[in-house]
Parts: C-alpha cells; sequence; structure tokens
C-alpha cells in the first residue's frame, strides 16, 4: 500500500450518492443471477463485467432495471444491504445514504412493508456487524414518474424504513419533462411531510434541469450536477448558497456523460465556488469504490491530501447526520496525518 492509499484508507468517509441495487457485489449479483437464470444476467464474473460494459446512459438503465429484477425476495434485499455494510467498513466508510427505488419490489408484488423490514433489518445489522450507519433516501426514475412517482412517496410515508431522511428522483432527466407538473408536486408533498430533497440534476442534461431541481423540487443537495457549469449564473446560486453538489466521476466516464477522467470537470467546479462531495453511485456496476474514487481524484485529478481530507469533510456537513455525530467525523478527519 503506497502513501496516498494509506491516507485514504486512513480517512473517514461519508458515502451520499450511491444506489441500493448498483450496490450489489459481483458475487452478490453472481450468486442471484445463478438462482434465477431466466433473468437474462451473466452468471460468470467475466460475463457479468462484459454486461457491464454500458455504451451510454441508456443502456445503464436497461442493466440496472435487469439487475433490480433478482431481487425476488425481502431476504435478498436484507443480504444486500449487509453486504453493502460490510463493503463500507472495509473502507472506512462510517455513514452512507442509501437510495431505495420501491418500484421493481412494488412491481413483482413485494409488499411495501416487507421491503422496509428488510431494508431496517439490514441497517439495523450493518450498524451491529460493521459499524456502518445507513439512512435511507427513498426515489423513483423520471422518466416512469407518471407510474412510480406518488406510489414511492407512499412507501416513504406509510412504510418508512428505519433511518429514512430523504426522498428523491433518477432516471433519464431527459424524459422527465412530460411529467413535470407531477414531479414538482410530488416533490412538494414530500417536503411537506418533512422529507429532505436531494433530485439528480444536471447528469445527462443542461444546467436547466437544475434550475428546476433548486426552483421548484426543493433540493437541499444535486446529485450529479456536473452541467451546472455550463451556466454561470447557476454556478453563482450554487456558490452563492452552498448548496452541495454530489459528484461521483467514474460513474460519469462510465455512463458517456464525461469523455474520460482527465476531461471531468471536479477541479473546475471546486475552482468555481462549488459545494462538492465525492461519491461512487453504482460502485460494483462502474468497477470502483468511494476509496477508490478519491484515488481518482488524487491520482488523476491532482487533489493533494489536504483536499482530500476537505472533500470528506464536505461529505459530513453535507449529509443529514446529526450535529454530534458530524462533530465527532469531522474531528476524526482533522486528525488524520496528512502525508508529506
Amino acid at each position: 500500500m503506497d502513501t496516498l492509499e494509506a491516507f485514504v484508507a486512513a480517512l473517514p468517509k461519508v458515502e451520499l450518492h450511491v444506489h441500493l441495487v448498483g450496490s450489489a457485489s459481483v458475487e452478490t449479483v453472481l450468486g442471484l443471477a445463478r438462482r434465477h437464470p431466466e433473468a437474462g444476467v451473466p452468471t460468470t464474473a467475466d460475463g457479468l463485467g462484459e454486461f457491464y460494459r454500458f455504451s451510454d446512459f441508456a443502456h445503464f438503465l436497461t442493466v440496472y432495471r435487469v439487475v433490480s429484477g433478482l431481487l425476488r425476495e425481502p431476504e435478498d434485499i436484507a443480504d444486500l444491504v449487509r453486504g453493502i455494510g460490510r463493503d463500507l467498513a472495509a473502507q472506512n466508510v462510517r455513514y452512507v445514504e442509501l437510495q431505495v427505488s420501491p418500484y421493481p419490489f412494488q412491481g413483482m408484488g413485494m409488499p411495501d412493508a416487507a421491503v422496509s423490514e428488510a431494508l431496517s433489518t439490514g441497517a439495523r445489522d450493518a450498524l451491529a456487524r460493521y459499524g456502518v450507519r445507513i439512512g435511507y433516501i427513498v426515489d423513483f426514475p423520471g422518466h416512469d414518474a407518471e407510474r412510480d412517482a406518488w406510489p414511492a412517496l407512499r412507501f416513504a410515508l406509510d412504510n418508512p424504513p428505519d433511518g429514512l431522511v430523504g426522498f428523491g428522483i433518477g432516471g433519464d432527466e431527459a424524459r422527465r419533462a412530460p411529467y413535470t407538473d407531477l414531479i414538482r408536486d410530488v416533490f412538494e408533498a414530500a417536503h411537506s411531510a418533512g422529507l429532505r430533497c436531494v433530485p439528480h440534476a444536471g447528469e445527462t442534461t443542461g444546467a436547466q434541469t437544475v434550475w428546476e431541481a433548486v426552483r421548484f423540487l426543493r433540493a437541499e443537495r444535486i446529485g450529479h450536477g456536473i452541467r451546472s457549469l455550463d451556466d454561470p449564473a447557476l454556478v453563482s446560486y450554487l456558490a452563492d448558497r452552498q448548496l452541495p453538489v454530489d459528484v461521483s466521476p467514474t460513474s460519469n466516464v462510465c455512463t458517456r456523460c464525461v469523455p474520460s477522467i482527465a476531461e471531468h470537470p471536479l477541479r473546475r467546479m471546486i475552482e468555481a465556488g462549488l459545494f462538492v462531495t465525492l461519491n461512487s453511485d453504482d460502485p460494483p456496476m462502474f468497477g470502483t469504490s468511494l476509496a477508490s474514487e478519491y484515488l481518482v481524484a488524487g491520482r488523476d485529478l491532482g487533489f493533494s491530501p489536504a483536499e482530500l481530507a476537505g472533500l470528506a469533510a464536505n461529505g459530513v456537513r453535507a449529509s443529514f447526520l446529526d450535529a454530534p455525530a458530524k462533530e465527532a467525523l469531522l474531528a476524526e478527519i482533522a486528525a488524520v496525518p496528512r502525508p508529506a
């Protein structure tokens, strides 16, 4: 382990933008694929690696939906959450806000209460076994808002899993437009019910999607937001308010939103004054992890150890953790020795 790896390993971290199904380890997915061969997911590591080679964002969404269909029982969900806790603990991740889309489970007829209990059980076990605290963000795909938006909110409000903190929207941003009013209404209802709003915006479409999120979706953080740089007025708005933007560099390259890591706007976003956090999004699908994202930032984008520690601290500050937990984690981050 080199000096930078050792520093990143020692750095306490939080993960604010990561998805439940997209966090399923290769071993977990292969086990489920062998149990359910009719789903069409490859049953070998090499085959799965090829399956996870995405031609564009739409292809990624298709693969994500197919893998979601492997989770057929509540215990599959609980096992997945336990595995996520294990994998995060190995990276010194202390807290995660895990995004959960209930629509695949609802579509299979799995009762909301059973899904919620599975999520709660998995979170309790992740904390007890691995020391990883889990908060949940319930979301829905914007391109299927007519079908999924209100059922997602009903799930969050009527059967909230332990640790529920927020409400979000993902999916294909370019296909949200027909449902603009519906999406605004459901986010207003979520906000009124006390949920923190954390929409994806500015990942595959331009700055206007981010404006929609901050003006009409009650956004307290922006998922991705890389296209914010297209609009200087939006950059000023986000910087002035220090509205956090959760960035996932490897994800953006793998889904062809950015041509390469070298061309990723992470550095430019920070230089423009944006409040940025570092995340992994769907780590096994993109061949990454949160620790790897810190190494990418350090090795490929030239971030110093002090800057990496600053990103870790940003994640804590932007999280929905309680104040004492934030203060304790920030103190731990500050105490990690910086390599020369």
